[in-house]
C-alpha cells in the first residue's frame, strides 16, 4: 500500500472515467477523488477525560497510514490530501478525544517499525490484527475484513482463493501484508506438498505496482483485502475485478499503537463512541464499506 495518486492506477483510472461507474460507487468514486468533505465530530467528554495529559497539551495525533489503498486511504486528486474510509475514521478518533489528526503517509511495510519508534501516535492502514504482528505493537479493533483475490475481467483463468486452484500461477501481494507473508506462502507450500504446479508469489513494495503487474499481465492474479479489491476494480473501470466466492481468513482490523501505550484506553473509548451514535455507519455508507466488515467487538 503506497500512493495510488499519481501513480499507473490513476491513469487507468482517469482514462476509463470515472463518470460511468453505477450509481452508488460513483458517488463515493466522484467525491472520492477531491479533498475530504467530511463533517467534524463532536468531541465526548468521558472520552476526553480519557486522553492523557502530554497528549491533550500537545493537541494532536500524528497517525500513519499508506495512502494507495482505496476505499480505505489514498490521495485526492490534488495529490496530497489523504483521503478514505481510515482517513475519515482517524479524524473522527481524535476530533472524539478533543484532538486533532495529523495523517502521514508512510510506506505500509515500515510502519509498525515507526510506531515502535515512537515517530507516530499511531496507525490506521487496514492492518489486520495477527499474533506476530501483535508481538511488537498493540491494537484497537475497529472492522474486520478478509482476503480475495483480484482478477482480469471475467476471470478467465477462474482464480479463486482455493490454494489449489491458485496453483501454477503467479500471483502478487505487496509486501509487508498478511497476503504476502502468511497466506501466499502457505498457498505455495500446499501446492508443493500436494505435486501440483509451482505457485509463485510475487511481492511488490506497493498496491499500485501490484495492480499494474496484473492489469499488464505480468501476474495472473493479486491477493489483497476484499472490500479493497472490489472498490479498486470498480475505479478502473473493467481492468480487473474481485473473484467471486467467499471471502478468506476474515480477522479484526485494528488500530496500532506502541506496546502500553497510554492512549490505548482512550482510543478504545472514541472508537466504542463512534459506533454508537451512528459515525461509523455514515463514514462507511460514503466509502462503499460493506456491513460484513463491521465488528462485533469495536475498541477491543
Amino acid at each position: 500500500m503506497n500512493r495510488l495518486y499519481p501513480t499507473a492506477l490513476a491513469a487507468l483510472v482517469l482514462a476509463a472515467g470515472l463518470s460511468s461507474c453505477g450509481s452508488s460507487t460513483a458517488d463515493s468514486a466522484g467525491s472520492a477523488l477531491r479533498p475530504n468533505d467530511r463533517e467534524a465530530v463532536s468531541v465526548d467528554p468521558a472520552v476526553k477525560a480519557l486522553v492523557p495529559a502530554a497528549a491533550a497539551k500537545k493537541g494532536t495525533l500524528t497517525v500513519a497510514m499508506d495512502a494507495s489503498y482505496p476505499p480505505f486511504q489514498f490521495f485526492a486528486d490534488d495529490n496530497k490530501t489523504i483521503i478514505g474510509f481510515d482517513a475519515d475514521f482517524a479524524s473522527a478518533v481524535a476530533e472524539r478525544m478533543g484532538l486533532k489528526a495529523d495523517i502521514k503517509n508512510v510506506g505500509f511495510d515500515t510502519i509498525l517499525t515507526g510506531i515502535q519508534a515512537g515517530r507516530y501516535d499511531l496507525a490506521e492502514s487496514s492492518f489486520s490484527v495477527t499474533p506476530e504482528r501483535e508481538k511488537i505493537v498493540d491494537f484497537v479493533e475497529y472492522l474486520q475484513g478478509g482476503a480475495g483475490v483480484a482478477v482480469k475481467p471475467g476471470n478467465p483463468q477462474k482464480l479463486s482463493m482455493d490454494p489449489a486452484v491458485l496453483c501454477g500461477h503467479r500471483i502478487a501481494a505487496q509486501k509487508g501484508t498478511t497476503q504476502a507473508i502468511e497466506q501466499l506462502p502457505a498457498f505455495a507450500k500446499k501446492c508443493e506438498e500436494s505435486g501440483a504446479a509451482t505457485l509463485t508469489p510475487v511481492l511488490f513494495p506497493s498496491q499500485n505496482d501490484a495492480v499494474l503487474a496484473l492489469t499488464s499481465g505480468r501476474v495472473d492474479g493479486m491477493l489483497a483485502d476484499s472490500t479493497a479489491v472490489s472498490y479498486q476494480g470498480k475505479l478502473s473501470q473493467g481492468k480487473f475485478e474481485l473473484a467471486p466466492g467467499d471471502i478468506y481468513e476474515a480477522r479484526p482490523t485494528g488500530i496500532a499503537l506502541a506496546k502500553g501505550s497510554s492512549l490505548e484506553e482512550a482510543v478504545a473509548a472514541a472508537v466504542k463512541s463512534l459506533y454508537a451514535d451512528g459515525t461509523v455507519k455514515k463514514l462507511a455508507a460514503k466509502w462503499s464499506i460493506p456491513a460484513s466488515n463491521f465488528t462485533a467487538h469495536p475498541g477491543a
